[in-house]
């Protein structure tokens, strides 16, 4: 199932949405944290006007979501002037699996207006992370991604950065649904530094968007720099800026993880 496949297949569902999540999206015992913020987004979309652009989301992944049915249930928490915010549920029956807040927001004037400059990579030859079934998260198969710098996961490496132009085997025009599959992409950069596979899982997620359309911008060659903030006690703390192929500034986000290991 590619990725606009999983997202025309969000469907209403007495109260809510239904969504199916297939095996080649999991991530482990879990469906792709990227693709459980798209699901859970579509169904908000439907509650805030088309036109008004999301600002942020939070997320919080409370259970694994396993590969099948799940269900989305979403309300309006607050409809102001200029910003709307939407709450958005994943479920199992009465099991939450993963919460989201988003804040959808119109421009407004502004004496303000600079943006973030991508710097040049050293040049370095690129390596190619390669699906081997089995070996590798299945969401990772619908993705092209080659690290420009830092180590690959369980290189037993030691840089805390790390730089990947990623590409989604995908049709169709990006939107901001395909933003959070690009920025959430980027394993731990914490599981590079382990020489054998060690089991991750993220807790929090926060992702602020830096644009109001990413119809422009296509489905090759984004570029997500990554670095490794902190870690102790098996939490860790990441943050990515995510770029378009031409170097757009497009979101920025905090990861909080833990690595059993």
């Amino acid at each position: 199932m590619k990725f606009s496949e999983a997202m025309q297949a969000v469907a209403h569902h007495g109260d809510g949405w239904q969504a199916t999540v297939s095996e080649d999206w999991l991530q482990g015992r879990s469906a792709f944290g990227g693709l459980q913020a798209a699901l859970a987004l579509r169904a908000m979309r439907e509650l805030v006007h088309p036109d008004m652009p999301l600002r942020s989301l939070q997320t919080t992944f409370v259970a694994p979501v396993p590969a099948g049915t799940v269900s989305i249930r979403a309300q309006r928490l607050r409809e102001g002037r200029s910003a709307t915010q939407i709450e958005a549920s994943l479920y199992d029956g009465e099991q939450t699996l993963c919460r989201l807040v988003a804040v959808f927001g119109s421009a407004r004037p502004s004496a303000l207006d600079f943006q973030p400059v991508q710097l040049p990579v050293a040049s370095e030859t690129p390596r190619e992370l390669r699906y081997v079934e089995g070996r590798m998260p299945a969401f990772t198969q619908h993705f092209r991604a080659s690290w420009l710098r830092g180590d690959l996961p369980f290189s037993g490496g030691h840089q805390r950065d790390s730089v990947l132009q990623l590409s989604l085997r995908d049709e169709g025009v990006p939107d901001e649904i395909h933003v959070l599959a690009f920025a959430d992409f980027i394993p731990p950069i914490a599981l590079s530094m382990f020489a054998a596979p060690t089991p991750g899982s993220s807790l929090t997620w926060m992702i602020e968007l830096l644009r109001d359309r990413y119809d422009d911008l296509g489905m090759d060659d984004w570029r997500v720099d990554a670095e490794l903030i902190a870690a102790r006690d098996g939490y860790t703390q990441q943050s990515v800026m995510l770029w378009g192929p031409r170097g757009e500034p497009v979101a920025l986000s905090r990861q909080s993880m833990v690595v059993f290991g």
